[in-house]
């Protein structure tokens, strides 16, 4: 039926069976009426048989759920419309993302010590900063080319991106592996072997058949919703293995890339590998259950409900950051003879994303005003213990004080 449980073996060998059945002959019978309702995707597994799947309700609910949501047809959130504001949760998002996705990797960097470095502009200490920071620019490299076609070269482009200065051997970033290399084979605890990517040898036409696919060009296997053609490229990465490192990381910016050029905008504000990182079993367990049946549906609903969950995530941040607007404007209004009108718009913004700098140039600019009256301002806010200034080379930059609220409060 549609609608039960979409379970692979190792959950379904649980199920309660009907009298004069025996579990493996339910599985059986469930296996082939799953098989006569699959589509077939024109990608293929290891051993040359064609990845397929099926559309349960939880598919076809999901799918269309994100989707929706996704493409901002329900409950645009105030601050990712505004143009104001729309940049500071962008970079936030990006800044996520890059982080969990390296640290899904291994790297071993703070999220506190991450984000410094991304703000600051400083130069990675050491590997998983790097692979922080690469991780930031693929996303800044997506971004840029959204509206691009995905192409082999575009994808050893961005592998490049996301490996640099990370590579025992620099020369393998943005190669695919030779027959000459050793290919990495997942295995279990006792050493048995669970995946086996295909042969070196293949890897060329295996990656231009997955960016012919992507671009949803001469589609044989027909229409496939927008959404899990994004999550098919996510896995094909990762099971193809096309690199000798670094291949996660690209999986997942190639899936953004996916979804970002099928207008599914709000995509490019969530963060799925802070999802996958809370339960990395699953996230593996959903790649084991797609190869040992070559059905992607397994994948199809690990992922669907990882995005669903990022963007109820945004949501209950963008709400809370939403009323927190709300009560900072209150409190500036309050304030309204003590300030000028660049003073409250500039405190506004400080308040609001505590990692924004200010100089006198920058204030002088986004008002029309004299060097001299942008730097009184400043200095004003300084005096009055709501701005810090420090420096950056020869330039003064003023940023809100910790006790900027508190001292407004006052």
């Amino acid at each position: 039926m549609a609608s039960d449980p979409y379970l692979p073996w190792d959950e379904f060998r649980f199920r309660p069976v009907p009298d004069g059945l025996t579990v493996n002959q339910l599985w059986a019978i469930t296996h082939l009426l799953r098989r006569g309702q699959s589509r077939w995707l024109p990608l293929a597994d290891t051993s040359g048989n064609r990845f397929r799947y099926a559309l349960p309700d939880d598919v076809l609910r999901l799918a269309d759920k994100v989707s929706a949501r996704a493409g901002g047809s329900i409950g645009m959130a105030e601050p990712v419309v505004d143009p104001t504001s729309r940049d500071m949760y962008l970079v936030r998002s990006l800044m996520e993302e890059s982080i969990t996705s390296s640290q899904l990797e291994g790297a071993a960097t703070t999220r506190r010590v991450a984000k410094d470095m991304l703000r600051s502009g400083r130069k990675p200490r050491d590997k998983s900063e790097q692979m922080i920071w690469n991780n930031y620019q693929a996303m800044l490299f997506v971004q840029d080319h959204r509206e691009a076609r995905i192409t082999p070269a575009l994808v050893l482009e961005l592998h490049a991106i996301v490996t640099l200065g990370t590579l025992d051997d620099p020369a393998d970033g943005g190669r695919l592996q030779t027959a000459d290399d050793v290919r990495v084979h997942v295995g279990s605890p006792d050493g048995e072997v669970l995946h086996a990517p295909p042969p070196a040898e293949q890897l060329a036409d295996r990656l231009e058949a997955l960016c012919t696919f992507a671009n949803a060009e001469n589609d044989s296997a027909g229409w496939i919703h927008p959404v899990l053609r994004a999550i098919t490229v996510h896995f094909m990465v990762g099971h193809d293995h096309y690199f000798v490192d670094g291949n996660g990381r690209l999986a997942r910016a190639l899936f953004y890339w996916c979804m970002l050029a099928r207008g599914l905008w709000l995509t490019e504000f969530i963060t799925i590998s802070t999802i996958l990182r809370r339960a990395p079993v699953q996230y593996a367990k959903a790649y084991l259950h797609t190869e040992a049946e070559s059905d992607v549906t397994y994948f199809f609903i690990h992922q669907l409900g990882v995005i669903d969950r990022a963007l109820d995530e945004l949501e209950s941040y963008l709400a809370h950051k939403v009323s927190e607007r709300r009560t900072l404007r209150v409190l500036l209004a309050d304030h309204v003879k003590e300030f000028n009108h660049r003073q409250l718009a500039l405190l506004d913004l400080a308040l609001s994303d505590p990692t924004a700098e200010f100089t006198s140039a920058t204030h002088a600019a986004s008002h029309n005003v004299t060097h001299e009256s942008a730097r009184n301002d400043l200095v004003d806010l300084e005096h009055r213990g709501v701005l810090i200034r420090g420096k950056r080379g020869r330039q003064h930059v003023w940023h809100a004080s910790p006790d900027a609220r508190t001292i407004l409060g006052r």
